[in-house]
């Protein structure tokens, strides 16, 4: 609820909704092989509820159907609202994707809804392509570089039942509590 009075007056914002709760690990969704998404109505509803629960946590770029307890092949992302984007393809909303050119490497700090506490330094492809297909199953292929490829992977991971922790090269040395900033 937000008030004002004369002396004090504040902005109200309206917050929204995610659309499904977001899993924490140790779920034993996070940790399966996703299944194929199948075309119609299933699929349009999970994207849509993707979206809306992407667009309404603070600072996630990203989501998969697993994070939302749905055992299927599909993410959303759209890092366009990142600083370290520099390059990107706005709003994803991809099914059944597989990434099928890999080039690069580099380390850099990553973090996940689904480890909220966690933050970890990951080594990921600088440079991939992904394929698959939109919502209306129109084929879809994705050249991604720096920080949009790195959110590729990380998606990817989820429908293949792995967590950024599992990327990491020592849980002692590369894993960091999460700092909360207000």
């Amino acid at each position: 609820m937000c008030r004002s009075t004369r002396s004090t007056p504040r902005r109200c914002k309206k917050r929204r909704v995610p659309a499904r709760s977001v899993l924490r690990y140790p779920h034993p969704t996070l940790k399966a092989v996703a299944d194929a998404v199948r075309l119609g109505g299933e699929a349009e509803g999970l994207a849509a509820d993707l979206v809306d629960t992407m667009r309404a946590s603070p600072a996630c770029v990203g989501l998969a159907a697993p994070q939302i307890g749905a055992s299927l092949r599909a993410f959303c992302l759209d890092v366009s609202g990142h600083k370290r984007a520099k390059e990107n393809h706005g709003l994803v909303v991809m099914l059944n994707p597989v990434i099928v050119e890999r080039s690069g490497k580099v380390v850099l700090r990553e973090g996940c809804m689904s480890l909220p506490d966690l933050t970890a330094n990951v080594a990921r492809s600088e440079r991939v392509v992904v394929e698959g297909t939109t919502v209306d199953g129109v084929p879809l292929v994705v050249d991604a570089w720096g920080f949009e490829a790195r959110a590729f992977q990380h998606e990817v991971d989820h429908l293949d039942g792995l967590l950024f922790l599992d990327r990491v090269s020592s849980l002692t040395a590369d894993v960091f509590t999460r700092k909360r900033y207000d």
